[in-house]
């Protein structure tokens, strides 16, 4: 992930911490005889009146139409919200220092999860309340009558219009899983500006048509490696560690396969194909194994901390900035191309077309 998308995930997840210092839920209750209205805040450790007393009138109100009284120490989930928050939160965190894309999706999904739960048991909760009455000691009966207030949104309940709505923390909880998802679109579209789409088969054979049948097809982009079992073209190794696996491509296209970096240049040195007969060369993103980005647009950094499989300490990731970042934590200096090719021919004593 590109440093700024991982410093935006940090944010996300730091804005949980605000859920701590303000109500996730209110439910306001308004009244001709309440002129200055009543309200109920949930916090995600306590429940509270908005103003000192409301909880009090709200339960002697209560008692009228045989509702159980609102005991904040009686409900469990005021005990268990703040360990649930505070882990969503540290994985939030975790995800941001790993930078990885797939655990941001899951990480995501698991925001997803915990907040739709929430929500399913605050719904039951109301429920419980609203039903669940005391009919023979209430004061108030009508018939076939419930007060159980809405998820979100208003409603009259006798002479009270009962409005729930997210609180100030809600709206932060809301904003967190949000921006989360920005990131991962953002991340997601780069990814996919950076590898050309492929085309399925009808449409190539589409696109072949179209450019005329004495005009050969050429290749639009890499093949799936399959990892563990396909071979590597230059040293013939099994293609095994999925953040090094590269490819080049003839103008014929005719697909090699290679199990790192310093494989594809050693090859591009020995020269299977002359000069102007690569169509393209493609290394796998480090950050993103299984994203091939092509070699001109490839940085490709070499550092002797992370080992490559052929132990040259060739990498290659998306940006200038996801380079930065890995030479922060690693080391190395970045190369182009023809460095690449020379640091390999040097260290493994090649010549060209050899």
């Amino acid at each position: 992930m590109h440093l700024l998308s991982r410093l935006l995930l940090v944010v996300a997840a730091l804005l949980l911490s605000l859920t701590y210092f303000f109500p996730l839920w209110e439910i306001s209750l308004d009244a001709p005889q309440y002129p200055e209205g009543l309200g109920l805040e949930i916090w995600i450790n306590q429940m509270q009146g908005q103003n000192p007393g409301d909880l009090n009138k709200i339960n002697n109100l209560n008692h009228y139409i045989g509702m159980k009284q609102i005991k904040p120490e009686s409900i469990p989930e005021l005990s268990i919200m703040p360990w649930i928050m505070r882990g969503v939160m540290i994985a939030g965190l975790l995800v941001a220092a790993v930078g990885r894309r797939m655990l941001l999706m899951i990480w995501l999904v698991l925001f997803l999860a915990v907040a739709t739960a929430g929500l399913i048991d605050f719904y039951l909760w109301g429920y419980d309340y609203g039903h669940n009455l005391d009919t023979h000691h209430a004061i108030i009966k009508v018939p076939g009558m419930s007060y159980q207030p809405p998820l979100i949104g208003s409603k009259k309940l006798l002479n009270f219009k009962a409005i729930s709505l997210p609180g100030v923390g809600g709206w932060f909880a809301m904003a967190s899983f949000v921006l989360g998802g920005l990131v991962w679109f953002y991340e997601f579209s780069r990814v996919r500006r950076v590898v050309p789409p492929k085309t399925g088969p009808a449409a190539g054979m589409l696109a072949c048509l179209l450019l005329g049948l004495a005009v050969s097809c050429s290749p639009s982009g890499p093949s799936p490696i399959r990892y563990g079992s396909d071979q590597c073209a230059y040293c013939k190794m099994t293609i095994a560690d999925e953040k090094f696996g590269t490819e080049s491509i003839t103008g014929k296209g005719k697909i090699y396969k290679y199990d790192s970096i310093e494989c594809l240049a050693a090859d591009d040195m020995k020269s299977k194909q002359t000069i102007g007969q690569v169509h393209s060369r493609w290394v796998t993103d480090f950050g993103h194994p299984g994203t091939f980005l092509e070699v001109s647009v490839a940085v490709v950094v070499a550092t002797e901390k992370q080992k490559s499989p052929m132990g040259v300490g060739l990498v290659a990731v998306a940006s200038q900035s996801d380079a930065v970042a890995l030479i922060a934590s690693v080391g190395g200096a970045v190369l182009d191309w023809n460095a690449v090719k020379k640091l390999v021919a040097e260290t493994w004593k090649l010549t060209e077309k050899q």
